[in-house]
């Protein structure tokens, strides 16, 4: 019995090496998760950005940072690959300033694969403080908060942006959440000014947006990576979110698999009473 006393104190040095062995080998490996089923909610935010016409404004709002990376990230370029293959309009802002570089170098590589043209396809007005004043006073005008983009340029002199004022002329807003960010835009602008949200949020945040995503105040819903994965389905664009769905399995199994060796070698090796 003394081998299986060994189950109970795995060097947790052996556990961490492990895991990171079965996030990597399957992200570099570039299998593919071999199947991955399309829940209603990122269908309907699938569709909710699809049946827009081209020309269409959309907002992009990136409210995660890098600790909430690998899940929100995924669904970011996913939306910007769907936007851009519509020929919609993208407006990219954000209301946490250690997101808006990782939303810019997102957009920025997305762009870069369509050919796109900033200031006539897409525009990155960057970050502004004051959460609850920027999301009202977008529903006014624009200007009032952003009279230039992130590099100093005049929304004037913008072309995509001098037909664009506040949220009469945006069609959808799509909001990359791991916070509470979610109540924020359904409170001061779904319910105010009436504008249509998709969210894509982390796992753990996912379920306080399922009350919105019921009452109608959302159009559709990406939650954790999985969200993220079933958008790169349906678009037919397999990338990151697919490829992760894998790792992160791998990853499931092990943690499993240790939980049931420490277990047995408990049960194997207790003294009876």
């Amino acid at each position: 019995m003394k081998s299986f006393s060994r189950f109970e104190r795995i060097d947790r040095r052996l556990i961490f090496s492990l895991m990171a062995l079965a996030v990597i080998i399957p992200m570099l490996s570039g299998i593919k998760f071999p199947a991955v089923d399309v829940s209603e909610p990122a269908r309907n935010a699938f569709l909710a950005v699809d049946r827009l016409p081209p020309g269409s404004a959309i907002i992009l709002s990136i409210d995660y940072d890098a600790s909430s990376m690998p899940e929100v990230h995924p669904m970011l370029l996913a939306v910007l690959r769907h936007a851009f293959k519509k020929n919609l309009k993208v407006i990219l802002l954000g209301h946490w300033p250690t997101g808006m570089p990782l939303g810019t170098l997102g957009l920025e590589m997305v762009a870069k694969e369509f050919n796109k043209k900033y200031g006539e396809d897409y525009v990155n007005l960057g970050y502004r403080p004051g959460t609850v004043s920027v999301m009202v006073g977008l529903g006014k005008e624009i200007r009032d908060f952003f009279k230039s983009d992130v590099n100093g340029t005049p929304l004037d002199s913008l072309k995509m942006m001098q037909k664009i004022h506040n949220y009469n002329d945006i069609r959808l807003l799509a909001g990359l959440e791991a916070g509470d960010t979610i109540e924020f835009w359904i409170i001061y602008a779904q319910a105010r000014f009436g504008l249509k949200m998709i969210i894509g949020t982390t796992a753990v945040m996912a379920p306080l947006a399922y009350p919105y995503l019921q009452s109608k105040q959302l159009q559709g819903l990406l939650g954790g990576l999985k969200g993220a994965a079933e958008y790169e389905t349906l678009l037919k664009n397999p990338s990151i979110g697919v490829l992760g769905m894998f790792s992160q399995s791998v990853g499931h199994l092990l943690i499993l698999l240790f939980i049931l060796l420490g277990n047995l070698g408990y049960f194997l090796t207790r003294k009876k009473p």
